[in-house]
């Protein structure tokens, strides 16, 4: 199927680790040219050109930028920045690493502070800023990457659990409010799928449960239907047709790329 990608110009935040690389390879092995971000810019400038590399694309197809999504200065420079490097906008990627992870009583204000910041405010900055390019283009994709959290709450995460339902509800009324002039959100939430922050996260389990990070990947295979946890690529490719023309006529939806995992509505 060809998704109409090709030449598309797309803004990947944090697009240099787990599910925004994947999404930003998936985008650019169907010939969209791709703005990924990090704090770091020297990081992004790196993973770029792997990306680029990877895709196979030409020189300039793939470019990193840096800045901070939690910072608005920070966005109000790199969004003008994708849209000169690119020429214009046509998909958005809304993504940030996940917030602290911690129950209620292990959270201070400062935390979550800083989730409302990473999460629901990096979403609310970040289509203010590219909603005039969108317009110019004539209509565009914006996908956010969530968390099953928005179905159902995740033990340990009371921060993600509380504030990407909200991010989850900015995008149907954006939905709403924007379909009429061609532009489209849409939410692509992961269940288990192995990326460094499933790792960390793993990781500090297994070590309260006084187990190994395999065994507590074993035990959660088995709640699953498809009988493993996922690949970031495969989340990828639904993010990619998410924002592809394949996929014209879906707005203000929420998707999960969870193999069965969540059941709840």
């Amino acid at each position: 199927m060809d998704l109409g990608l090709r030449n598309k110009r797309a803004l990947v935040l944090a697009g240099t680790s787990g599910l925004g690389r994947a999404t930003a390879q998936a985008l650019a092995n169907d010939g969209a040219r791709v703005i990924i971000n990090s704090r770091s810019a020297e990081r992004a400038e790196d993973v770029a050109a792997q990306i680029a590399q990877a895709a196979g694309a030409t020189e300039g197809f793939v470019r990193g930028l840096g800045g901070d999504v939690t910072q608005r200065a920070d966005l109000e420079r790199l969004v003008p920045a994708a849209v000169e490097a690119l020429g214009g906008l046509d998909l958005v990627v809304i993504n940030a690493g996940g917030p602290k992870a911690g129950g209620f009583e292990e959270l201070s204000d400062e935390d979550w502070l800083g989730a409302f910041e990473l999460t629901l405010m990096s979403a609310v900055r970040t289509v203010r800023l590219a909603l005039p390019h969108l317009r110019a283009a004539g209509g565009g994709s914006v996908v956010a990457i969530g968390s099953s959290s928005i179905r159902q709450a995740v033990p340990g995460l009371t921060l993600s659990n509380s504030v990407r339902p909200g991010v989850n509800a900015l995008f149907r009324e954006l939905a709403t409010t924007f379909g009429p002039e061609g532009i489209r959100f849409n939410m692509l939430s992961p269940g288990r799928i192995v990326t460094p922050r499933l790792d960390a996260l793993d990781e500090k389990r297994a070590a309260q449960d006084g187990t190994t990070v395999e065994a507590v990947r074993a035990g959660t295979a088995r709640t699953i239907p498809l009988g493993r946890l996922g690949r970031a690529e495969e989340f990828g490719r639904v993010a990619a047709f998410l924002l592809s023309d394949a996929a014209s006529y879906l707005t203000g939806q929420s998707l999960l790329v969870d193999g069965g995992l969540i059941t709840a509505i």
